[in-house]
């Protein structure tokens, strides 16, 4: 590792000392593994995923695995988040055709938030979804899922009608715009899903480090400790903004993912 990895690390090095500032780069999204199985090495945003999936299926397996007429207090939350969903989202997209899928959005919609908020937890304060990986692994599903229905609703011909020619428009247009509906149903909707999710959440952890870095680096000195308590203020404010923004990029994934289901299941031009 070179002298400038190092510097990302460094914990001596403070305002006035001789020493620049330990700005974070690359290197704060790289991590050794923890640990191996086999050949397999498993990182911290790995560990992160794998305790994200476990907590979603152990809530909702210990909401529901009894439910009650009259529900408890882990019920009542659980069929909360799941009403939001299946009435915020998939209804208001999809309509009453969209609730064969509400298992699938409410999966999306808390995998994303849990993946989110990890940057905001001691210890862990890391975002599993400024990994690109992993936003597209998502993306990819919601791909495969709503090509897969619009193959299956609407056969081969009628399926590449659904995607390439939308109806009602002169016919001349179409030989500008069935190449763009294409390239945009096939390549760009996945592309947005993963970029959107990803750069949100990596800028977000670029500039809590930012903060949180210079709180540190400036504290020592009388002056240095005023300029400290600022960045402090204002990494407890960005941290605020940060839980809002981590919500609604889940709640948009989401939506997004129920739009595109829902035009994979409309009627063929």
């Amino acid at each position: 590792m070179s002298n400038d990895q190092v510097l990302a690390f460094e914990t001596d090095c403070h305002l006035f000392d001789g020493c620049g500032f330990p700005a974070p780069s690359e290197w704060s999204f790289l991590f050794e593994p923890l640990f191996t199985i086999g050949s397999f090495e498993v990182n911290k945003p790995m560990a992160l995923v794998f305790l994200s999936t476990v907590i979603i299926c152990g809530f909702f397996w210990a909401a529901f695995a009894r439910p009650k007429v009259v529900p408890g207090k882990l019920q009542m939350i659980a069929e909360a988040g799941y009403d939001f969903v299946r009435r915020g989202v998939a209804r208001e997209t999809m309509g009453k055709k969209g609730e064969p899928y509400v298992p699938l959005l409410v999966s999306l919609f808390f995998f994303v938030w849990i993946m989110n908020i990890w940057a905001i937890i001691p210890f862990a304060q890391f975002p599993a979804t400024s990994i690109i990986a992993y936003p597209a692994a998502l993306a990819l599903i919601v791909w495969s899922t709503y090509m897969y229905l619009t193959f299956k609703n609407h056969g081969l011909v009628g399926g590449i009608r659904n995607i390439c020619v939308p109806s009602g428009l002169p016919k001349g247009i179409y030989v500008i715009l069935t190449p763009i509906e294409f390239l945009s149903t096939v390549f760009i909707r996945p592309l947005t899903l993963t970029v959107r999710l990803f750069a949100n959440m990596f800028a977000g952890h670029l500039l809590l480090l930012v903060f949180i870095i210079g709180t540190w680096y400036t504290l020592g000195t009388v002056v240095g400790t005023f300029f400290s308590f600022s960045s402090l203020l204002v990494t407890l404010l960005v941290t605020v903004f940060e839980m809002f923004i981590q919500a609604l990029q889940a709640y948009v994934f989401t939506v997004l993912a129920a739009s595109y289901i829902s035009q994979a299941l409309e009627e063929a031009h």
